[in-house]
């Protein structure tokens, strides 16, 4: 069974204390398990409050599936990024067959 994972790296520029990225983050996580159920954590340890990085994880019986899905994610992102006035700075998927 295919297993893909989205590392996604975010800056949020206008982030002045924790709290700022926590909101950032947080509506970041809820609207991607949300529109697209999957799995969704922080990778680092949140000592940088204008740094974060997501993983986005999800599995599927069809590789190609997970593909177009990793695909369809990352874009979605991009603009839920934007729209919080955020920016992300890297992003790459990894498929792991099992």
């Amino acid at each position: 069974m295919p297993v893909a994972k989205l590392t996604v790296e975010i800056s949020i520029s206008h982030a002045l204390s924790l709290k700022d990225r926590r909101q950032v983050v947080r509506s970041l996580k809820d609207k991607l398990r949300h529109n697209f159920n999957v799995s969704v954590a922080e990778l680092d340890d949140a000592s940088l409050w204008n740094r974060a990085v997501l993983g986005i994880v999800a599995l599927s019986s069809s590789a190609s599936y997970l593909a177009g899905q990793m695909q369809e994610i990352d874009k979605s992102v991009h603009r839920l990024a934007e729209s919080l006035s955020a920016e992300v700075i890297d992003s790459y998927v990894e498929q792991v067959e099992f």
